[in-house]
């Protein structure tokens, strides 16, 4: 880290590698926290959560109760021990409360003042922040299993909508309608995520044991289906559709650049394809448990080198290097299976919510201070305690 921090001063490295650098060290430290807690409001499981980007102050919790939650992560009280309290509630006495599970909440990417909400009561709301009450409702026929906001979109303001119908809906928010239904899927569409690099490029994943990837502008359907043999027939029969899974497709996520996506299946596999044209790289994640019968919040991480992807896992989040398939660590908390997390780039710290009932802090674990002057047995072993990539490699044991 030393060696960094002198070849920023001297104009040799740009700022951004000890950046990505002092971030990768602290994803890599990522432990529970013991003095940051999370005020349970909850009464069942949760099943999503979602950071504004803004401030990276706000966060919003969605459960198995119907109730959605808004918390304040930052700390006012000057005391290490603190907890995240509930800043508003939508809870059981709210005459707009989702009258079943909340499957997915998402703030509007451009201002905390509105964030969307869908649940199994095959509705989807538009809320306004400051009084808690919707401003829209989309009704659709069947359970809403996942929406999502284009986080960059500056051309239009489509939600994308996943149900139990085959079709994908499209809900524009400024006219208030559905506009447009995407159809190629043969089975419940169980997650939907758009492009961080295209405005108008959507993954779509199903029961159907496919991921279709479209252009929104386009009226002839899906611009290509992933194909786990990457075109490979002697792998499947020649009559066969392309899929990207042998089960249940129930996550997606983009890289943060777009260039990548990732999947999860019920297939016990986890793969990632390159968004351009489709193509299975063929990362061996190894077995990556996954029983969900309902979506899968997975998540990446931001400005690290390499990235990770952080995939719930039974009661554990999973944490994977992004491009080797290494399993890092296994992050274990959690008293019941876990079912989305959410990565704060800001701080390099991971949130979970899971059918405990709980949302679990992990941040980085500080490094402990250098030990200076203390003779040559305690340098000795403190040295010992340092990773060898924060040493020195200009001074000498003479000096």
């Amino acid at each position: 880290m030393l060696g960094f921090l002198t070849a920023r001063q001297a104009g040799l490295d740009d700022p951004l590698r000890l950046r990505r650098a002092e971030s990768t060290r602290r994803v890599l430290n990522l432990e529970l926290n013991h003095d940051r807690d999370v005020a349970r409001i909850h009464s069942n499981g949760i099943n999503t959560i979602d950071i504004e980007v803004i401030e990276g102050r706000y966060m919003l919790s969605g459960g198995a109760d119907g109730v959605i939650v808004v918390y304040d992560l930052e700390n006012n009280s000057r005391k290490p021990q603190y907890t995240c309290k509930a800043v508003c509630t939508v809870g059981r006495s709210s005459r707009y409360v989702h009258r079943f599970s909340v499957e997915t909440v998402q703030w509007y990417p451009h201002d905390t003042g509105m964030f969307v909400s869908s649940s199994f009561d095959k509705t989807m709301k538009i809320w306004d922040t400051e009084t808690l009450k919707p401003a829209e409702v989309f009704q659709f026929e069947g359970n809403v299993y996942s929406h999502h906001m284009s986080p960059i979109a500056m051309k239009h303001s489509l939600i994308a909508v996943g149900t139990k119908d085959q079709k994908v809906q499209l809900c524009d928010l400024k006219s208030g309608s559905r506009i447009q239904v995407l159809q190629g899927h043969r089975g419940e569409v169980l997650s939907v995520r758009w492009s961080p690099r295209y405005e108008h490029i959507l993954a779509t994943a199903s029961t159907d044991s496919r991921v279709l990837v479209w252009d929104v502008r386009r009226a002839s359907g899906s611009l290509f289906s992933l194909d786990q043999h990457n075109g490979d027939k002697s792998k499947t029969s020649s009559d066969a559709v392309n899929t990207a899974h042998n089960g249940r497709v129930n996550g997606l996520c983009f890289t943060v650049d777009g260039l990548y996506l990732l999947t999860t299946g019920t297939d016990d596999r986890m793969r990632l394809w390159n968004s351009a044209n489709g193509k299975n790289t063929l990362v061996n994640y190894g077995k990556v448990s996954n029983e969900s019968r309902k979506g899968l919040k997975i998540t990446v991480s931001r400005g690290c080198s390499p990235e990770f992807v952080f995939v719930p896992c039974g009661s554990s989040v999973a944490v994977y290097a992004l491009h080797t398939g290494e399993l890092v660590t296994m992050l274990r908390g959690h008293y019941n299976n876990v079912d989305c997390c959410q990565f704060h780039p800001d701080y390099q710290e991971l949130y979970s919510g899971g059918k405990d009932c709980n949302i679990l802090a992990w941040v980085p674990v500080l490094r402990p201070p250098d030990m200076e002057g203390e003779g040559t047995a305690a340098k000795g072993g403190s040295q010992a305690m340092v990773n060898h990539a924060f040493e020195d490699a200009w001074s000498s044991d003479e000096d």
